[in-house]
This record gives structure tokens, C-alpha cells and sequence, in this order.
């Protein structure tokens, strides 16, 4: 063979090799584009979701006392074991002490101005009643010796004899008057400033009993669990907490369930009674059975500010593992909403938005095509087609067009899950 006719071939060789790679890149699913069989068969919808185990039965821990406010100096460790009459809380006895200090004061002012006025009002009494004695003596004395016989006594001194009788009778009345006054002020007095020591007297009685109640003890044997707010927060040292609330608990610790919250937009077929599976996060080499024992009516936000909606769900559980479970530990659960017969489902990562619609890539002679899809049941990781496909479609797993775009199904799945 000729140099020339040897380069013609080899030429020739690279066009057909060019040739049957373009061919080969057209035919559908040569791209590389990962691709999904739709089938038609059972559907079981599950639905995950988290919490954590609770104790069925639980003595509370509560801040003591009634219309009080305690500040936490000091909390046992969380899930500590503790025996009955330890110390659980300590609160800060700073703002009761000075009340105490304050309701003393206050008391000890009131009793010095009660006997101040009484020793007052004894001396004024004493004179008023002195005065009142003398001018009694000066009206006997006076009608004793009154003058009244014209013939020995001039008139000049008889209307003064009256006179002097008349003074004395007023001074006498007068004297009596002024202290029963004196008396009325004093024991006025007297009133308000029992008052003032009675008022002192609830102070440092309210003060004496926030210091006794500033300890909290364990009333039997047990773990302890503080209680999480809403946001999810221990109580913390430096905490100010009504009386009443509820700190901690101890709970009993042979029997448990598992308190989850389940997104709104998966809680379709919810009911007491259903199946469920659930794991320890702390332990998840193990699974243990479940069901659902009590759902709340109103769908809730889990944090505040943050409009997303849950229902919280209650589990019973079908035993309780002490070894492994403990309450307020973290659980992830599957809950098994039910089974569809004889429907087209496909993965949540086979979903695309185009222009406000779930569309899903099917493949045909020319490539992928979008086709718009409706949506039925949906479980973790998978949804019902209920129009748009039939049985035996292929469809892509990414989008051909973009393979960097996210599935609009991606989003799908409980929290802490992935879809």
C-alpha cells in the first residue's frame, strides 16, 4: 500500500470512529445521565421524624412557694443519679436576705416609734390626768365654800365665788377632755405603727420562708431530668424562675415513650395506632417497635419566629430498655402511615420545578423530554405519580438540561433526615 492510500485509511478510520461516538452520545441514557424504570407496584409510606424519650410516670421538681421569684445559684448535674433528700437546686439567697435584713429593720423601727409614743403619750397622760385631779379638788373645795349668804357676803364677793367655782368646773372638764384626745391620738398611734410591725413582721416571715425553700431536695431515689423550654434550653444558673414552675423531674425509669414532632406537610394518615419504628441517636445500632399513642390536634411551630408547623406525636413503645434508654435522650423515628396498592412511585430526586409545576425528565428517541407530573402520597426518599407517566417509563435521576440543579424534591423529608 501506497504512503498515500495508508494516510486515506487512516483518515477515513478516524471519521467512522468520530462518527459512531456522536451516535453513541445521542442514543438516550448514553450521556451519562443516571436514570430511574418507573414500575407500578406497593407503595408504604413512612415518614421520619425526631424527639426525645420522656418517662411515662415522673415526680416533679417544682420552685417552691407561691407569688415568688427564685434566681438559680446552683443545679445538680442533668441525668445524674440522686438519693432521696439530696440537694437538687440551690437558689441564690442574696435578695432574700436582704429582705430579711430589711423586714428586721423595718420591724425594729416600728417597735422603737410604739415605745416612744408610749412612754409620750404616758407622761401627757399622767399630767392631763394630775390637772384633772386638781381642778376636781378646786370645784369641792369651791362649792364647800361657797359664798352665798347676802348677809355676810357682799354681792362683789359672791358672783366671784361663782366665777371661781364655774373656772374650776371648766378646767376640770377641760383637763378630762384633753385626755381622752390624748388617749384617741396615742392608741391611733399605737395602730398604725402595729401596722407598720405587722406589715415588717409578713416581710421577714416571707423572707424565712424563701430561705427554707431555697433548697431543693429529691423526695426519693432516682435520675434527674431539668426540664427544656421551648426553645429546646436546660435551665441555667443565674436563671430567674417563678415559683411553681417546673425544673426538673424524676422519672421512673422502667417505662418510657418517645415524644416526636412530625412535619404538617407529612402528617396524612396520622392515627393512634400506627405503626412505628424507633432508634436511640445515641444507639443506633438498635431499632425498637413502636406506636402511636396520642397526637396533638393543632399543628405548632417548634421555634419561635420560625413559621414552619409540626404536630407533636406520643409513641409507645413495646419495651423499654433501661440500659440504653433514658429520658430526654434524642430518638429518631419512622412512622408507617399506611400501604397503596398498584401505584406508580418514583424517587423525590426524579423532581424538577419548571415555571411553578413539578415536572420530571422522561426519556424518549430524541433525548429527555419534561413532562408534568401529578403528585399523590409522598414517603421519605420516594412519591406517588397519580397522572403524567405510565408503567415502564424511564425518566431521569438529574436534570439532563442543568446536572448541577438541585431535585425540587430534594427538600422532601423529615428534620435531621435526609430526603
Amino acid at each position: 500500500m501506497s504512503k498515500r492510500a495508508a494516510l486515506g485509511a487512516l483518515a477515513l478510520a478516524v471519521l467512522l470512529g468520530a462518527g459512531a461516538w456522536a451516535s453513541l452520545k445521542a442514543r438516550p441514557g448514553a450521556s451519562g445521565t443516571p436514570i430511574h424504570t418507573v414500575k407500578r407496584g406497593s407503595f408504604l409510606r413512612k415518614v421520619r421524624a425526631e424527639g426525645n424519650f420522656k418517662a411515662v410516670n415522673a415526680k416533679p421538681i417544682t420552685a417552691p412557694g407561691s407569688d415568688m421569684m427564685f434566681k438559680i445559684g446552683w443545679m445538680a448535674e442533668d441525668g445524674s443519679r440522686v438519693k432521696a433528700g439530696d440537694v437538687v437546686v440551690k437558689f441564690d439567697p442574696t435578695e432574700t436576705q436582704k429582705n430579711l435584713t430589711l423586714g428586721q429593720a423595718d420591724r425594729s423601727t416600728a417597735e422603737r416609734r410604739m415605745d416612744k409614743e408610749k412612754a409620750e403619750a404616758g407622761a401627757t397622760l399622767s399630767n392631763l390626768g394630775r390637772d384633772a385631779r386638781q381642778a376636781h379638788l378646786e370645784v369641792d373645795t369651791a362649792r364647800t365654800f361657797q359664798r352665798k349668804d347676802p348677809e355676810l357676803f357682799s354681792r362683789h364677793e359672791i358672783i366671784e365665788a361663782e366665777i371661781d367655782m364655774d373656772l374650776a368646773e371648766h378646767r376640770e372638764g377641760h383637763a378630762i377632755s384633753t385626755r381622752g384626745v390624748k388617749e384617741g391620738l396615742s392608741k391611733a398611734s399605737l395602730d398604725i405603727f402595729g401596722i407598720d410591725r405587722k406589715k415588717a413582721d409578713l416581710k421577714i416571715g416571707k423572707a424565712k420562708k424563701e430561705l427554707a425553700a431555697l433548697e431543693v431536695k429529691a423526695p426519693f431515689d432516682g435520675l434527674i431530668v431539668f426540664q427544656r423550654d421551648w426553645k429546646g434550653d436546660l435551665p441555667q444558673i443565674g436563671q430567674v424562675v417563678w415559683s411553681g414552675l417546673t425544673l426538673a423531674e424524676i422519672p421512673d425509669l422502667s417505662t418510657l415513650q418517645a415524644d416526636i414532632w412530625v412535619l404538617e406537610a407529612d402528617a396524612g394518615g396520622l392515627a393512634p395506632g400506627r405503626e412505628a419504628t424507633v432508634v436511640v441517636e445515641a444507639h443506633p445500632e438498635a431499632e425498637y417497635a413502636a406506636k402511636i399513642k396520642k397526637i396533638d390536634a393543632l399543628a405548632k411551630p417548634r421555634v419561635r419566629g420560625v413559621p414552619v408547623q409540626y404536630f407533636g406525636v406520643t409513641l409507645e413503645l413495646g419495651k423499654t430498655d433501661p440500659a440504653v434508654m433514658k429520658p430526654g435522650q434524642r430518638v429518631l423515628a419512622t412512622l408507617l402511615l399506611g400501604e397503596e396498592k398498584d401505584v406508580l412511585s418514583i424517587p423525590r430526586q426524579a423532581l424538577f420545578d419548571r415555571d411553578g409545576k413539578k415536572v420530571v425528565f422522561r426519556r424518549d428517541r430524541g433525548g429527555f423530554t419534561p413532562v408534568p407530573v401529578t403528585l399523590g402520597a409522598s414517603a421519605v426518599g420516594r412519591v406517588v405519580v397519580t397522572a403524567g407517566l405510565a408503567d415502564g417509563d424511564v425518566i431521569a435521576l438529574a436534570d439532563p438540561e442543568n446536572p448541577a440543579a438541585p431535585a425540587a424534591g430534594a427538600k422532601g423529608g423529615g428534620p435531621g433526615f435526609a430526603p
